[in-house]
């Protein structure tokens, strides 16, 4: 892992942040979905896989099962052979079919809205309960996956050891107004220019004011 960079102060965090909404006033997440369940499929099926492989995956099977009763009714051989290109497939389908399962006897067919109550079901861990928040009922979490570990440590945003840090930092220095869509322009940044191997700092919108002393040229 790379070395930390220093917390950055308030203003410069304000100032990327204003960078990053200018340059993108209403980013969104890059899976595809048609509703809150799906949303919450999608976001459980891309664990160690792309946002790209999932979307191909679920364009077909979405068609066909887009409530907890439908996907149980399409069974877990049904939904095997839909998502047998993403990785830990298996496994994966296994907790699909047990979180409908409980949507259905316990939520009424209906997806809860509480991080608790999201957490609860098979295969849904912090990371996947915060994006379904943020980006269905527009609650300002955070969820921290490597992208944005990258880029809260690099840049100084939200240094951290560990997920739950960054996440914390992303929540205690970010100024309010940006906090909804944070989790957005951090993850895109990270997947597009702060990339693991080679960052495109030349064409970084936020060189001058990045803390990672190690930039490209």
């Amino acid at each position: 892992m790379e070395k930390p960079s220093k917390q950055l102060d308030y203003h410069t965090i304000r100032a990327i942040m204003e960078r990053f909404r200018t340059a993108e006033p209403e980013p969104k997440g890059e899976l595809e979905h048609v509703n809150v369940y799906t949303l919450v499929v999608a976001v459980a099926l891309s664990a160690q896989a792309t946002d790209a492989g999932v979307n191909k995956a679920t364009r077909s099977l979405f068609k066909i099962a887009d409530t907890p009763q439908k996907m149980l009714d399409l069974g877990l051989e049904g939904l095997t052979e839909h998502i047998k290109t993403i990785g830990l497939f298996r496994q994966k389908a296994k907790n699909v079919i047990k979180l409908s399962q409980i949507l259905v006897d316990d939520y009424g067919g209906e997806v809860p809205s509480s991080r608790a109550a999201l957490q609860s079901l098979p295969g849904v861990g912090r990371k996947t309960a915060n994006v379904v928040l943020n980006m269905w009922w527009h609650h300002p979490s955070q969820a921290v996956d490597t992208h944005i570990f990258r880029v809260g440590n690099r840049t100084g945003i939200a240094p951290g050891k560990t997920v739950e840090t960054v996440e914390r930092a992303i929540e205690d220095h970010i100024p309010a107004e940006y906090q909804l869509h944070a989790h957005h322009w951090l993850i895109l940044h990270g997947r597009y220019h702060c990339k693991a191997r080679k960052p495109l700092c030349r064409t970084c919108l936020i060189n001058d004011l990045c803390q990672f002393k190690e930039k490209t040229e």
